[in-house]
């Protein structure tokens, strides 16, 4: 692992990251530890993680961010698309010269997790994915309809809570796009030879019951695309299944996927000196 020894022994940063026409605020925990880098959910913010830093300790060094246009501080892009999230993993961690990392993603932020574990083998210690990366083809066009309708719904009352950080700034156009591209990248034909390809140890948290957007049983039927991966890809194994659903995972279920962090970090060094 690669870092220069200012950033191995300060304390937390926080600061603005320039990547393309845009900067991204980062929060970055410092010390000698294992990094850790945080993806989040489509439209939410590094908050989300707090309950899964706390539990994991200090002997981490975690670092979180928040994407184009997420947060109160992360700015707007004219690029919100997935190769541009994915380049900012890259960004953030050479930012912080960080050469390898165990990346945490939730959600959108799980797929952006999968493929930059998948692209860079070398600098991936792993990965644990949370309640996403299902390679599922739930997106046709009477689903395409159905996220744009919801979306231009939202529309009335997301500026308002813009200045506090809850919601993008994006239109409601632009978030369309984005889940409808995520849509398309899940599917199995796209996602499921990335899954198929990772070499580092994958373990995935999932939730149980519905997500914004999903109706009845559909979440958890996606979810079943799991089966044909773990079964496929020896590196990939599921780590527990959770009472709580999408939307709260990360708040009532944390311990879960800190000790699937802890688990990867073991796996990584082939033995058990990861920090507890």
């Amino acid at each position: 692992m690669t870092m220069n020894n200012a950033a191995a022994t300060s304390p937390t940063w926080t600061g603005m990251v320039p990547i393309d026409d845009t900067a991204l605020a980062v929060t970055d925990t410092g010390g000698p530890g294992v990094p850790v880098l945080y993806l989040n959910g489509q439209f939410a913010t590094q908050g989300y993680w707090r309950r899964v830093i706390a539990e994991l300790g200090t002997g981490w060094r975690h670092i979180t961010y928040d994407e184009r246009a997420r947060g109160r501080k992360s700015k707007r892009s004219t690029d919100y698309s997935f190769e541009a999230a994915v380049r900012d993993v890259d960004a953030v961690l050479a930012a912080r010269e960080v050469d390898r990392a165990l990346v945490v993603g939730w959600s959108y932020g799980a797929v952006v997790g999968a493929h930059w574990a998948n692209r860079n083998p070398q600098r991936a210690l792993g990965a644990v994915l949370v309640d996403g990366a299902f390679p599922h083809d739930w997106l046709d066009e009477a689903m395409e309809q159905r996220i744009r309708k919801m979306f231009r719904r939202m529309n009335v009352f997301m500026p308002l809570l813009r200045p506090t950080g809850l919601t993008p700034r994006m239109n409601a156009e632009q978030m369309a796009d984005s889940n409808i591209e995520l849509g398309r990248l899940s599917r199995e034909r796209e996602l499921g030879p990335v899954l198929d390809s990772i070499t580092v140890p994958v373990r995935y948290v999932v939730a149980s019951g519905t997500s914004l957007g999903s109706r009845g049983d559909e979440q958890e039927t996606i979810r079943t695309s799991l089966d044909a991966v773990t079964a496929r890809n020896p590196h990939i194994q599921i780590a527990a299944k959770v009472a709580s659903n999408h939307g709260a995972i990360l708040k009532k279920d944390f311990p879960a996927v800190a000790e699937a962090v802890r688990e990867v970090a073991r796996l990584d060094r082939g033995d058990a000196e990861a920090p507890r």
